[in-house]
């Protein structure tokens, strides 16, 4: 059940029920009653418009008023089968009046009840005939039931009341190309433009020979749509991407930067179609046309300066062109305008760890855990930046921090302490390292990362060799093909004095990443070395050579 659904639908049409006219058959008392329970619901106060409400049916009063806004009462109050049975009442007491079943209607929708919304919405429709709306909610619904026919009709039977429209003939044009009828749905779109001049069709026109690879055509509907239309957004959009995939750049960043800086325009298209261009143009044309691309952005900026989409866009760019400075000026600029929205401070901190700031990592995962003391993940973060900058005693005090904090035996305390683990191994301090281990175990025995961990460590000790396979065996169970667990476990193998079965585990890691890891190639160097094999050893060894 969404509650959000059943708001979105009653509002706007639905919130003329306030006026909902009270039947002449009720007392002055019950009038006067429900006017102050509208009120109160108006206000937001539901709870206290139905304390107000149910006393006029507790007399046993059939009031189809009172039934109503009881009804949307506990909609808001999330009581959705209390809500249905009232408002079903007020329909059974009035089948006449329109707010009582456009509210009904709308509550079985959210209910995925469609059927019963369709068969609402059509005897509406009797009694309303000239109420649109019916009509276009009668399409969704029937699209949604794949009543194709159904859709054709009732799309009819609009223009039949009021005429044709831009909207009845793209939903026409929608459903052709869904029967995959492209010639057929073009001209739908072509008979509208015989009759009416419109920038939105002529610019479906555009899109539909752009989809068909006829760039030329394309443009020349793009560019009519334009002379009726300067702002027209979808036909300028058509028209930018038009000259971008004929590779004409000069003509393409006239026409985005004018787009980008075009105030008329809504900023959310423009920034994601800008975002797309940037997203997937080749390294070659990022560094040829910087200084267009900069253009096209920073217009974008200015025209929105708080548009936190825009921001957004801009400090990615700045960041992926190796502008790290006006990267962070961009993130730190969403944080300063939204200082209580999480998704701004974690962009920020994400931002930092890429860039590599670690020590402003760590003081703004700090501020960010202050404001939003909940997420232990700021905390994470500035782990991060200690272990970057090798502050492995801060790293194990962050963690320890952590564990007291965090709710117990969950998968936050675990990562912690597999982090102290970890550290400590770092700081040579080995018992202590094992016993973090050992705390992480208890709360995960599979958990694979400080298994593998652990059981590496150990073969580095030369000691407990069996435990530590066994501890590697349940790592390459459960990640077959991880380079990292198959090298640890072919390296316990070969320690074991098992060459020849240690070797396949090897060449499994080489085909899924091995060759990039120094250590790895030198473990196996010198398996093939005890095999006999020297001349492939020394081949694996100059690979290792080579890497960092």
């Amino acid at each position: 059940m969404n509650k959000r659904v059943i708001l979105s639908f009653l509002s706007g049409l639905l919130w003329a029920g306030f006026f909902v006219p009270i039947s002449a058959q009720e007392d002055k008392s019950s009038q006067n009653t429900i006017v102050d329970a509208v009120a109160l619901y108006n206000d937001g106060k539901w709870s206290e418009a139905r304390s107000l409400l149910l006393p006029i049916l507790s007399e046993g009063k059939e009031n189809d008023a009172a039934y109503y806004y009881l009804g949307l009462c506990d909609i808001h109050l999330n009581d959705i089968e209390e809500a249905e049975t009232f408002l079903r009442k007020a329909v059974d007491l009035d089948p006449h009046n329109f707010w009582y079943k456009y509210s009904l209607a709308g509550l079985y929708s959210s209910e995925g009840k469609t059927e019963l919304t369709a068969d609402l919405f059509e005897s509406m429709l009797e009694d309303f005939p000239k109420r649109t709306q019916l009509y276009y909610n009668l399409v969704s619904i029937y699209a949604s039931q794949n009543k194709i026919d159904k859709v054709l009709e009732t799309l009819s039977e609009i223009e039949a009341s009021s005429g044709k429209s831009e909207m009845v003939t793209l939903a026409r044009y929608d459903v052709m190309m869904s029967l995959d009828k492209p010639d057929e749905a073009f001209r739908v779109l072509e008979d509208y433009n015989k009759e009416f001049a419109s920038p939105q069709i002529l610019a479906a026109m555009g899109d539909a020979k752009l989809s068909n690879y006829e760039d030329t055509l394309a443009l020349s509907y793009y560019e009519e749509a334009l002379s009726y239309d300067p702002d027209c957004v979808q036909a300028l959009l058509g028209k930018a991407e038009v000259n971008r995939v004929m590779r004409r750049y000069p003509e393409f960043f006239s026409v985005a930067i004018s787009l980008a800086s075009n105030a008329e325009v809504m900023p959310q298209p423009k920034i994601q179609y800008i975002s797309s261009v940037l997203q997937h143009m080749e390294p070659r044309l990022l560094s040829n046309y910087r200084p267009q691309l900069d253009s096209m952005v920073n217009a974008c900026l200015l025209c929105h300066p708080s548009d936190t989409m825009a921001i957004e866009m801009a400090g990615s760019y700045y960041y992926n062109t190796q502008r790290s400075a006006e990267a962070k000026d961009c993130f730190r600029r969403n944080v300063d305008l939204n200082p209580e929205s999480f998704y701004s401070r974690v962009m920020y901190v994400q931002f930092l760890a890429y860039a590599k700031l670690y020590e402003d990592l760590i003081e703004e995962s700090e501020k960010a855990f202050e404001d939003f003391p909940d997420q232990l993940a700021f905390l994470d973060m500035k782990s991060i930046g200690y272990y970057n900058l090798g502050d492995f005693e801060s790293l194990v005090k962050e963690n320890e921090r952590i564990v007291r904090i965090a709710p117990k035996d969950t998968s936050v305390t675990l990562r912690a302490y597999a982090n102290v683990g970890d550290a400590y191994h770092l700081l040579g301090q080995t018992k202590k390292s094992f016993a973090a281990y050992q705390k992480a175990l208890k709360i995960n025995p599979q958990y694979v990362p400080v298994l593998n961990n652990y059981a590496y460590y150990l073969s580095q000790e030369g000691k407990n060799l069996r435990k530590a396979y066994s501890m590697s065996k349940i790592t390459i169970e459960k990640e077959p093909d991880n380079p990292t667990y198959l090298d640890t476990f072919g390296w316990i193998l070969f320690l074991q004095g098992k060459a020849v079965e240690a070797k396949p585990f090897f060449k499994h890691a080489m085909l899924h990443g091995g060759k990039e890891s120094k250590t790895v190639l030198l473990h196996y160097a010198e398996v093939l070395y005890a095999l006999g094999e020297d001349d492939l050893a020394r081949v694996y060894e100059n690979m290792a050579e080579k890497l960092k």
